[in-house]
């Protein structure tokens, strides 16, 4: 994707507002202030405060799905469960701004073509999680009496709900840990009980 760097710093202010003040905190003259530039510099860049935020997310779902492209399935479907979280812990802890996305907080509110770019957002996690809990429901090992559509989505919901409370306590929670901790819990959860 490409992405000059000062369309980056503005993403990366954009982000900052969004979750430090809400969706509607989000405006051009704010913006400008954050980052200390006239109005019309960020529209040399953007157009709108819409195309911000598309761009925003379509950044971050080109780069989650980087990052979930070169997972490695190591054929221990439960280690690649706990890699898929771990990995996105880690891109979240490196970049905390972008959290606000992962619960769309005021977001879905904005436009259809923000909405179509959360539910991008939504998808990619989806295709590359579903397949693991599908394999582990083929392998035996994960519970099969609930689809692996359903199991994505209550997996990716509890992440969800974890990075709320990461940015409810001001991203001073260990994120990592926290995260392998769910994951192992979801495990818990996940698994064929023995007869």
């Amino acid at each position: 994707m490409e992405i000059t760097p000062r369309q980056l710093e503005i993403i990366e202010a954009t982000g900052k507002i969004l979750t430090v003040s809400g969706a509607n905190a989000l405006t051009i003259k704010n913006l400008a202030k954050e980052m200390q530039f006239s109005e019309s510099a960020i529209y040399r860049h953007f157009s709108s405060k819409e195309e911000i935020i598309i761009m925003m997310l379509k950044y971050l779902r080109s780069n989650i799905g980087k990052i979930l492209s070169n997972l490695t399935k190591n054929g221990d479907i439960e280690k690649d469960f706990n890699i898929f979280f771990n990995k996105l812990s880690l891109y979240f802890k490196e970049n905390p701004y972008y959290v606000v996305v992962v619960f769309s907080e005021g977001l879905m509110d904005e436009s259809d073509r923000i909405n179509d770019e959360i539910f991008g957002l939504m998808a990619v996690t989806s295709s590359y999680l579903e397949p693991i809990l599908k394999e582990g429901q083929k392998q035996g090992v994960f519970i099969s009496s609930v689809s692996s559509g359903d199991l994505t989505m209550i997996s990716l919901a509890t992440f969800k709900l974890h990075m709320f409370n990461w940015k409810f306590y001001k991203f001073k929670p260990d994120l990592t840990e926290n995260i392998g901790i769910m994951s192992d819990s979801l495990l818990t959860l996940l698994r064929c009980k023995p007869n």
